[in-house]
This record gives structure tokens, sequence and C-alpha cells, in this order.
């Protein structure tokens, strides 16, 4: 388990409203959390200074992340950005940084916290931070799950694949289940991994992922593929649906690229003539089987970047990155706009503000710990020697 907060435990569950304020904490949940004294004021003028002065002051002690989703008050202070598997990596790089503050969600700063050293503390700026995919999965649903392979008698078979977009104790189940990570760079290659290990794949949390990976680029059908949803009886699947598939889907998706819809591909082709569409492989099936070019965060980036000018893109992911990207390649006369009309950023990464980021940093310049995120020995071991397996991946 990871702990976020030391204080135990018989209370009655926060409500819901609170969580999401992030004034409260609730030990069912990763995420909502206290701040130990009031947050700068969001229409403080100099909060762009303190934040300045804070990390000026830590100087090596302190090395910022920040993701590609975060808004640009926030990612203007990391020191590297990327994606979550390539931040955490950059942190193990640093161990002479004693702070590592990840602008990023619960998760990505679990990860930092597994592959960096024992001197080095994770910080997360707002522990409200989550992520709606990494919830979807929790330790309990996913051992019951393996209780429901087990009595259909094909456990055995099972290799568990998770998506980097998992808690700790997911990628500690993989683990300890022979299994591997995988981001969105290399699922191809965990999968054809996985599947010379055994006759199946349980792929946690993101079932479209999993499905378009399956389908798209190892040929496999529809068919082969399963959802198992933790909130029915079973995983609302019978054993002869569980024994014929090939690929046992979990029921999670993404808030974001969940929102994208062919109705979103027909209309941005229809009011941009010779549009590309690029889509990020976490959107729905029908989405990346209409899109020109599907990819990874990092495969988007690159894919604009080569672009010729004049160009014209409709990109199906993050709105913050979206709109980096099209200021970013304005000049160059690249056309790029978001593949929705409906605006839509990501509502956890978003939490991570400046107001929390000075926050954190004065915090640690003043020398008060706050926010670490930390994960527990067994569940790192596990979690690691799943990432070792991806890590190794031919």
């Amino acid at each position: 388990m990871t702990t976020a907060q030391t204080q135990e435990l018989d209370v009655q569950p926060t409500p819901l409203a609170l969580l999401l304020l992030g004034r409260e904490a609730d030990p069912r949940s990763e995420r909502g959390v206290e701040c130990p004294g009031d947050l700068p004021s969001p229409s403080d003028p100099d909060l762009v200074a303190r934040a300045r002065a804070a990390k000026e002051k830590l100087g090596d002690k302190v090395f910022v992340l920040g993701h590609h989703y975060q808004r640009d008050e926030v990612i203007q202070f990391a020191d590297v950005t990327g994606d979550s598997f390539k931040l955490a990596r950059d942190a193990a790089a640093r161990p002479e940084a004693e702070y590592i503050v990840f602008c990023g969600v619960h998760f990505m700063a679990e990860s930092a916290d597994i592959l960096t050293s024992d001197d080095q503390k994770v910080v997360l700026p707002d522990l409200a931070a989550g992520c709606s995919m990494a919830d979807m999965a929790t330790a309990e649903q996913v051992a019951e799950c393996w209780d429901v392979l087990t009595e259909a008698g094909i456990a055995d078979q099972v290799v568990p694949v998770s998506y980097m977009n998992s808690s700790a104790d997911i990628k500690a189940f993989t683990g300890k289940h022979g299994g591997t990570i995988c981001t969105s760079s290399n699922a191809e290659r965990a999968l054809n991994w996985a599947f010379e290990q055994g006759e199946k794949v349980l792929f946690l949390p993101d079932q479209h992922l999993g499905r378009n990976t399956a389908v798209r680029d190892l040929g496999m059908s529809l068919e082969d593929c399963v959802v198992y949803n933790p909130h029915r009886p079973n995983g609302g699947l019978t054993t002869e649906e569980l024994r014929a598939a090939k690929m046992i889907l979990w029921r999670g998706h993404c808030s974001v690229h969940g929102r994208f819809s062919l109705d979103s591909v027909n209309d941005v082709r229809a009011r941009i003539p010779g549009v590309n569409v690029l889509v990020h492989p976490e959107c729905k099936h029908e989405v990346v089987a209409a899109a020109d070019y599907v990819g990874s965060t990092e495969y988007i980036i690159k894919a604009l970047e080569a672009a010729p000018a004049g160009s014209k893109w409709a990109i199906g992911t993050e709105l913050n990155l979206v709109r980096r990207l099209a200021n970013r390649f304005a000049a160059e006369d690249k056309e790029i706009v978001f593949l929705d009309k409906t605006v839509c950023f990501c509502s956890t990464m978003n939490r991570i503000d400046l107001p929390h980021l000075v926050w954190a940093l004065e915090s640690l310049a003043e020398g008060t710990l706050v926010n670490r995120i930390e994960v527990d020995k067994e569940t790192e071991a596990f979690a690691k020697l799943a990432l070792e397996r991806m890590l190794a991946l031919p």
C-alpha cells in the first residue's frame, strides 16, 4: 500500500465534495489531503517571483518534473518535461537531488519513488491530483478478478500486462504474477512478450489501449477481446467467454481520451479539408480506426516537429499539450487544432497549479517536507520487478 499520510484509520469516508476540493483526508483513497497552512492566493501577482525565489534557494537539492499535460504556468518551472515514465527515469538519473517535485498525478509520483533512491523524497504539490483511470482498478478488485480466473481454470495461462497509468499496488500485483508494465509507446512489444509467456493477457487498467494494440498492431479480432467489469459478478462474463478470450481487458479508460468520438473525427474532416487526424491510443477503437496517425504523447510531439509547413492537424489528446504545440508551431504555418469542439483539460492533472507549486517549494525551502509520496518496501519490490521486465523487453 502507498502512504500519503500516517493517520489510522477508523473514520467515516470524506464527502466527495471535500475530496474534490482537496481539503480533507480519506484513508480509503489516495486522493484528497489537507494542506498544513494556507495556499497562496491564485491572484497573488508575486507567485511567479515566489516560485523562482524558492527554487533558486533550494538549488540542486530540488528537481522539478513537469508532465506534458501540465498547464503553462507550472511547466515553466520544470527542469525536464515528458511523459510519466520518462520523468520517473529522469528523476532516478539525478541522485544528487534530495527533493523530486513531481508536477503530475499520484501514480506518476509513485513510479518516481519506486525508481529513485531511498534518500530522495518525492513530493506531489497537491495530493488530490489523482488519475481517474488508475483509480478504476484497485488492488482488491484485481485480486478478486484473479480469483475468478482461477475458478475458471485459466489463471495459469494468463499473463498480466499493466499500463504505466496504474497505482503502485497494481504494478506490484503485475510483478508478483509474472507480468510486465507497458507504456503507450511499447505496448505492442509488451503484448508480444506476454504471449510468449502464456496464452492470454489480462490488460490493466485501460481497455482502449489494450484493444487497440491487440487489434491494430497484433492483428487480433475484436472477438478475441472481452471486457472484465469489476462491478459485476464474475466480471460480467461467463466462464466460457473467459476461456475463449485471448485479451481480457479491464473496464477502465482515460476520462480525457475517452471523450473523443467518431463524430469528432468526421466533423473536423468536414470543417478542415486535408486535415491529418492524430490521436492517442487511449482513444476508443472506432476513433483510432478512423484516424490517420496513432501514437503516444512523445510520438505526437515528434510527428508535429517533422510535419511540413502549411500542414493541418487535429490532435486527440489533452488540451494543455495541444494548445502548447499549436503555439509552438504557429510560426511554421502548421495549423493545429483540438479534435473535439468541447474544451477538455485533464481535471486532476490541472490540480497542480501555481499556488500549490509555490506552497510546496517554499515549504521545502524552509525545511518542511510536505506531501511526500512513499511506496512501502514490499510493494516497491514487486512493482520494480514488473518495471524491470518492461525495461528488458526486446
